[in-house]
């Protein structure tokens, strides 16, 4: 899992799997799922960010699922 954030488009984009991309549903607004053509969720995209989720903590998230996955 990878997470990326861009404080100008205050967008979190969080890669699940390698797998490439085939379409998306926004399941709410803002929310967007980004799945192959066999509708494994390879991306979650997050728009409007900093208003969800304090930032700081999906990168902690991050670190912690990287701990235990070595």
């Amino acid at each position: 899992m990878k997470i990326n954030y861009d404080e100008q488009t205050d967008a979190a984009f969080i890669k699940l799997s390698e797998n490439i991309p085939d379409g998306a549903v926004e399941l709410d607004l803002g929310l967007i799922v980004h799945t192959t053509k066999d509708n494994r969720i390879v991306a979650i995209e997050i728009l409007d960010a900093s208003k969800r989720f304090q930032i700081s903590e999906l990168f902690r998230f991050e670190v912690e699922n990287l701990r235990y996955a070595v």
